[in-house]
């Protein structure tokens, strides 16, 4: 119609032809101004885009004063690594299966659970201590490294494993923090190519173990004592390390630090780290674990694993 206008002026009246001009020209206007601001507006998003900072890489590449600090249960390894290296000590007789089928039931609760009891872990390693007591450090070290290879090689959680080479090709160190012996995390921590572990320390007298603990388990807030103390000997910075679990006790540890992660978490640890807005992973699967921390496969299979190993090594020595 505008055209037609143009072309048949005689038609209307100069008074009509202004109206119809105005309104060409602010309909065209507004076109012209909507178009002028999507482009101003794309070539503002592409200036920020530009000019805004990278977001660092991390772990930072050649940071010597950064390292990072691994609990070992449920973060590094499925399950307890006292409750393996229970199993393994009775294959070898070191006990009787009525105390195997404790160590069982405590895996069990563990894994099913997918959270540290105190109770429970404070009798799984007092049980330790009983069973240890008189023998050299010498020999439970060797039949740690074949305990490793039987019981724990294998339930090593990949993705975890790879956060830990991150570092390490970083150039930083990197450690176990955890309240197993100090003697089983070390020998894990030198299967996975790291620096060395932080564990519990087992009394010993000229090499033989007294049943007795040196303080207290490393556990809780004596993990963060223990990451400061390192971290003070090594020259850290903190505020550049990292750290890793999946339970609400080690809080402390992961404060401590500048880049705390959440691995496979327990209820508490999740909530807590969302409302931080800490780095949360989860490489377990099954509808259940995001919720309540259970590994896969785990479920009733836990338990049913447990008394199967404890009848077959039954079995076996009869």
């Amino acid at each position: 119609m505008a055209a037609l206008g143009w072309l048949t002026p005689r038609r209307r009246s100069a008074t009509a032809r202004s109206v119809l001009a105005g309104e060409a020209a602010a309909e065209a206007a507004r076109k012209t101004s909507l178009q002028l601001e999507r482009e101003r507006e794309e070539e503002a998003a592409a200036t920020t885009e530009a000019e805004a900072p990278p977001e660092p890489e991390f772990p930072v590449a050649g940071d010597v004063r950064a390292a990072a600090f691994f609990d070992l249960d449920n973060t590094v390894m499925q399950g307890a690594a006292i409750f393996h290296f229970g199993r393994g000590l009775y294959k070898r007789k070191f006990f009787q299966r009525r105390e195997l089928a404790r160590f069982a039931w405590q895996q069990a609760w563990f894994r099913l659970a997918g959270v540290e009891d105190p109770e429970h872990m404070q009798d799984a390693r007092d049980s330790a201590l009983s069973i240890v007591k008189g023998h050299r450090v010498s020999e439970l070290m060797t039949i740690g490294e074949e305990i490793y290879d039987e019981y724990m090689a294998d339930r090593i959680w990949p993705g975890t494993r790879g956060l830990a080479q991150a570092h390490l090709d970083a150039g930083q160190k990197v450690w176990l923090v955890t309240a197993a012996p100090v003697e089983t995390a070390t020998i894990i921590a030198r299967r996975l190519g790291l620096t060395g572990a932080l564990g519990t320390v087992a009394e010993s007298v000229d090499g033989v173990y007294t049943g007795k603990l040196v303080g207290e388990p490393l556990h809780g807030p004596a993990k963060a004592e223990a990451v400061r103390a390192l971290a003070t000997a090594e020259g850290l910075d903190l505020a550049r390390c990292a750290a890793y679990s999946d339970s609400h006790n080690d809080i402390p540890m992961l404060s401590l630090v500048g880049h705390p992660y959440a691995i496979n978490p327990d209820t508490k640890l999740r909530r807590h780290a969302k409302d931080l807005d800490w780095r949360l992973r989860d490489y377990r699967t099954g509808r259940k674990a995001a919720k309540v921390g259970i590994p896969a496969a785990a479920g009733l299979g836990a338990l049913a694993g447990g008394t199967a190993a404890a009848v077959a090594l039954h079995r076996r020595r009869h």
